[in-house]
């Protein structure tokens, strides 16, 4: 074994206080750099240059399917091998879990196995690991809980109640946003009082229900989500002395997806990668950490989530001296699908100019296709699904993205009626589901005998006999005791209850005592096991009639095998450190991408995302752009990158399908073509018609619309569109919008439809041009149809 000192972010020099690691010889043979010559084989030059560039601040513009993450962990492979740090003194920071892990995997990939010590996480994780370490530094203890949206609603639905505020139009969910939003810009209810308008009387309640919400968080020994970021950037701006201990830690720092960074994990960062300061550290000896950021502003999508897109686009302004380097090459798409993207995103200013390419060939054209309908288009999207799978394609290689939730109706009805395997993302998660958060509530009242929210959830679960006058009261002794509501359950005896009371009191709370004492000593999956049982929570679900709880018993079952899982994985995991992973699930990671099912999601899903064949769909005004999107400063360029992602997801097709006519907020309307269609080249598209089938006058009617036509219709919302916009849509998707003209249609009448037959009209609702005719058909069943274009006759 030999000790050399690892030198500094440049290369040369040394930290404040020299760190001497003690590094196998054995290991890199052939001298210094020859270990590490194979981190460069089959990287492109920028690639390489990414991986061997060694200034202080470093921005790596990736285009998608460029292959970040590929240059990200070669060039920490590259930095540990080279010994230009230990590492312990990297940190690497993500934004899922999954992706931590393809992360942490591939570095030990090239290294051997290499990597123990490293910080390779999501921004909560690593603040979790700090605040574990650090937050009785500001009055939490390490055992505190992590409260997700759902707890955090819980707690200000009752806070909100308190002070009657919901006379004033609060909900927890309103309030919830709202805390959150300015917890990402670092305020707390302090700061938001000092420029509030205390002459509102909204503000005012805002102000007592966000600090109520502190008070009760800390009571609680909790922090909730974006507490994590925000109270560890507070511990350093507080603390010198604790934030120098992690910026002397660590000499490397490198952010993946930095364009969805908000201003708290911008903070985050800039306190990382400052020159550390105080008793022991010399200034000008340590500059600080060297930062490394990858992303690309064509794909910040998450302003609704605090996400600012400066973070990147200012990236040379914040860190003087930066090196910039452009990954243009994709090795996801083909170039018809990335001509396409290209075309639609150079529609957007204020970006860094860069055009993705690939050596893989043109590829497929792209598919563009019309329906009369949501659900016109839905079927198409089935049958086309149909055939590629036909032709050999696995369910689980195609996606079908949608800006909305509310778009899944008509694909659902039809996925469903032509036996497609589906799973839409997004919806209700297995850690999300009432009978696990129940679970998890019993886990944390025995972890953090503090947290209220928790025992509350736990008191009467299931039925116990234990009303909201009783959990008053033991609320009331336990303030006036100054102690917790965990610990009022033991004084149950003295509180003057009945003895039936008393003993359903008692004997929850020697379930937890005997959970907590197992904890001490014990696995995690025996304290479950013994809370589900005991408590009696797992039999009250499978003695139920309700058939639903035989179900949510065998998702209690599936939670103890997750317990056991965990413990193979981390054999001196406590029951914190697993509720802590848990807690940190992002909705991404729920992914199975080995599923034999279509994925359906909306495009914000879509992030990250990739696959052989992806169906976009809703590609009109209102939808994309959303309706909402033109009243935000940057709106319509933010939809448009929106749809820039969506459309470099795919991998070998791509398809782009919309409506003549959507039905929305209760009403179906005529739809219009989305500006974005019109930036895309001609020639790369396709557009496809839908069979059709003989007219009275002996033609047939093509499913697809011409476009100019279909805008004449919607003069109004087109005139209201921004100059640049009032460009003629071009004639390339193929066919004429039909008119019907006045025609007359009344309860009773007969008419005959190209695509469903002969039926019957039951109703008319609407007027003018949005006249609806109710029609049960002889073989389609019930239809709505809008009188004006639909392929109808009169018989």
């Amino acid at each position: 074994m030999t000790s050399t000192p690892i030198s500094d972010a440049h290369g040369s020099g040394s930290a404040s206080t020299p760190v001497i690691v003690d590094w196998p010889t054995a290991t890199i043979p052939g001298g210094e750099n020859a270990a590490s010559d194979h981190l460069l084989d089959g990287l492109n030059p920028q690639q390489a240059e990414a991986v061997e560039y060694r200034g202080q601040a470093l921005l790596i513009v990736a285009g998608a399917g460029s292959g970040k993450t590929r240059v990200l962990t070669h060039r920490i492979a590259r930095l540990i091998e080279n010994r230009e740090a230990w590492p312990s003194q990297i940190l690497a920071i993500t934004f899922t879990n999954k992706a931590a892990a393809e992360m942490r995997e591939r570095v030990e990939g090239l290294l051997g196995g290499r990597a123990e010590g490293m910080w390779i996480s999501t921004f909560h994780s690593a603040c979790v690991r700090i605040l574990r370490r650090e937050a009785d530094n500001f009055g939490f203890s390490k055992n505190f809980t992590i409260y997700d949206s759902s707890d955090s609603r819980v707690l200000l639905k009752r806070i909100i109640k308190q002070h009657d505020a919901d006379v004033l139009g609060f909900t927890p969910a309103n309030a919830s946003a709202k805390i959150s939003k300015l917890k990402n810009e670092l305020a707390d209810a302090e700061s938001y009082a000092r420029n509030a308008n205390m002459s509102d009387p909204n503000e005012v309640a805002f102000i007592e229900i966000f600090r109520d919400y502190e008070r009760a968080l800390r009571s609680a020994n909790a922090f909730d989500f974006d507490d994590l970021i925000a109270q560890t950037v507070y511990l350093f701006r507080a603390f010198p002395q604790v934030a120098a201990l992690y910026q002397n830690k660590f000499r490397h720092v490198l952010v993946d997806e930095y364009q969805d960074t908000n201003h708290a994990q911008y903070s985050l960062i800039r306190e990382l990668t400052r020159e550390p300061e105080g008793a022991g550290y010399l200034p000008g000896t340590n500059p600080g950490a060297a930062l490394t950021v990858v992303g690309d502003s064509d794909q910040s999508i998450y302003a609704f989530r605090g996400a600012d897109i400066r973070n990147i686009v200012e990236f040379e302004r914040d860190f003087p001296g930066a090196k910039v380097i452009l990954l243009e090459q994709n090795y996801r798409s083909t170039q018809n699908i990335l001509s396409a993207a290209n075309a639609v995103i150079a529609n957007n200013f204020d970006r860094k100019d860069k055009k993705l390419w690939t050596d893989v060939g043109d590829g497929e054209k792209i598919i563009g296709y019309t329906g009369y309908s949501g659900h016109d288009e839905a079927q198409f999207v089935a049958d086309e699904i149909e055939k590629l799978h036909s032709a050999g394609l696995a369910y689980n290689e195609i996606a079908v993205f949608y800006r909305t939730n509310a778009q899944t109706r008509a694909l659902e009805e039809i996925f469903v009626r032509s036996a497609l395997p589906y799973k839409i993302m997004g919806g209700t998660k297995f850690y999300e589901r009432a009978e696990i958060k129940d679970a998890f509530a019993y886990l944390t009242a025995v972890v953090n005998p503090a947290d209220e929210l928790a025992v509350r959830r736990i008191i009467n679960t299931p039925k116990r006999g234990i009303g909201p006058a009783t959990v008053t009261q033991l609320a009331s002794f336990a303030e006036n005791a100054e102690t917790t509501l965990r610990d009022a359950l033991r004084e149950a005896s003295t509180l003057g209850f009945g003895p039936k009371m008393t003993r359903a009191i008692s004997d929850l709370s020697a379930v937890l005592d005997e959970a907590a004492a197992l904890a001490e000593k014990g696995k995690v999956s025996e304290v479950l096991t013994t809370l589900i049982t005991k408590s009696g929570l797992i039999d009250a679900l499978r003695l139920s009639r309700d058939p639903q709880d035989e179900a949510r018993a065998e998702n209690l079952d599936e939670l103890v095998a997750v317990t056991k899982e965990y413990e193979r994985n981390n054999p001196d995991g406590t029951l914190i450190d697993f509720l802590t992973e848990v807690a940190l699930v992002a909705a991404a990671d729920d992914i199975d991408d080995a599923s034999g099912t279509v994925s359906l999601m909306t495009l914000h899903t879509a992030k990250g995302l990739e696959f052989n064949t992806v169906f976009l769909t809703g590609i009109e005004e209102d939808l994309l752009p959303h309706r909402m999107s033109a009243n935000e400063p940057g709106g319509p360029a933010e939809e448009r990158r929106l749809f820039y992602v969506g459309i470099t997801r795919a991998r070998k097709r791509l398809y782009l399908s919309l409506a003549m006519t959507r039905a929305q907020y209760g009403e179906t309307a005529v739809a219009m073509p989305s500006r974005y269609l019109q930036e895309i080249p001609a020639e790369l598209i396709e557009w496809k018609q839908s069979p059709g089938s003989a007219n009275s006058r002996g033609g047939t009617q093509p499913r697809a619309l011409n476009a100019r036509r279909w805008q004449s219709n919607r003069g109004a919302d087109a005139a209201a569109l921004p100059p640049a916009e009032k460009k003629q849509w071009p004639n390339r998707v193929t066919g004429t919008v039909r008119d019907n003209g006045d025609l007359e249609l009344a309860p009773g009448d007969r008419i005959r439809h190209t695509d469903f037959g002969e039926g019957r009209v039951n109703n008319v609702t609407g007027e003018g041009s949005k006249r609806v005719a109710h029609v049960q058909f002889e073989t389609a069943g019930a239809k709505k149809l809008l009188i004006k274009i639909a392929p109808i006759e009169k018989i």
